[in-house]
C-alpha cells in the first residue's frame, strides 16, 4: 500500500469484568486478523507464570512507573487492585501512524481515558457475562484463586457492569465461539469504515488524472 492510501489505524479497545472473557477474546482476535497487534501496557504488579516482560507487560517498580508519569509518557494509566497499568504513548502513536491496528485488554477507566486522550481512533466494545454465578465459578477455577480474591473481583465487577452503556458495543459473552465471532465481525467493519475514510487523498487524485485526461 502506498503512503497515499495508507489509513491510520484503530485503537480496539476491549473492557469486561474480571472473569468475563476480554483476554480469551482478545489473544483470538489477535491471531485470526493480520495487521492486528496487541498494546503492551507498563505495570506495576508482579509476573506471572508463563508471563515475559515486553510480550505480556512491561514490568516496572512503582518508582519506575511514577517517573513515568511524571513525564507524561502515558496515553492513560490507573490504579486497578492495588496496582498501577499504563499505556505507553509514543508506541501506540508510531503504529496508528503506520496503518496497524491495536487491541488493548482495559478496564473501563482505561477505556474511557484513551476516548478522551484518542477520540477519533477508538473503538470500544464492553464484555458481559452470561450471569453472576458464572463468572463467580471462572474466578474461583483461575490458578492461585482464593476467597478473598474471588469477593474482591465480583465487587468490582458490579462497578464494571455499570459502565456498559458507555461503550460503542456490547456483547454477551454466553458462548466463547458466538461471542468471538460477533467481535471480529465489529473490527472488520470498523476497519473497512476506516478505509474508506482513508481515501479521500487517492480519490482525489484519480479524478485530476481523470479531468488531465479529458474525461
Amino acid at each position: 500500500m502506498s503512503s497515499e492510501r495508507r489509513r491510520r489505524g484503530l485503537m480496539i479497545v476491549v473492557s469486561s469484568p474480571s472473569g468475563a472473557g476480554k483476554t480469551t477474546l482478545c489473544k483470538r482476535l489477535l491471531a485470526s486478523e493480520p495487521g492486528v497487534m496487541s498494546s503492551v501496557s507498563v505495570t506495576t504488579r508482579p509476573m506471572r507464570p508463563r508471563e515475559a516482560e515486553g510480550s505480556d507487560y512491561l514490568f516496572r517498580t512503582e518508582a519506575e512507573f511514577r517517573a513515568m508519569v511524571d513525564r507524561s509518557e502515558f496515553l492513560e494509566w490507573a490504579e486497578v487492585f492495588g496496582r498501577l497499568y499504563g499505556t505507553p504513548r509514543a508506541e501506540v502513536e508510531a503504529r496508528l501512524a503506520s496503518g496497524v491496528d491495536i487491541v488493548f485488554d482495559l478496564d473501563w477507566q482505561g477505556a474511557r481515558s484513551l476516548k478522551t486522550a484518542m477520540p477519533g481512533d477508538v473503538v470500544s466494545v464492553f464484555i458481559l457475562p452470561p450471569s453472576i454465578d458464572q463468572l463467580k465459578a471462572r474466578l474461583e477455577g483461575r490458578e492461585g484463586a482464593t476467597p478473598e480474591g474471588v469477593l474482591a473481583r465480583l465487587a468490582g465487577a458490579a462497578n464494571d457492569i455499570r459502565r456498559w452503556a458507555e461503550y460503542d458495543h456490547v456483547i454477551v459473552n454466553d458462548d466463547l465461539d458466538a461471542a468471538f465471532d460477533v467481535l471480529r465481525s465489529i473490527v472488520r467493519t470498523r476497519r473497512s469504515v476506516r478505509e474508506k475514510a482513508g481515501l479521500g487523498a487517492f480519490v482525489d487524485d484519480l479524478l485530476k488524472s481523470a479531468e488531465g485526461e479529458g474525461f
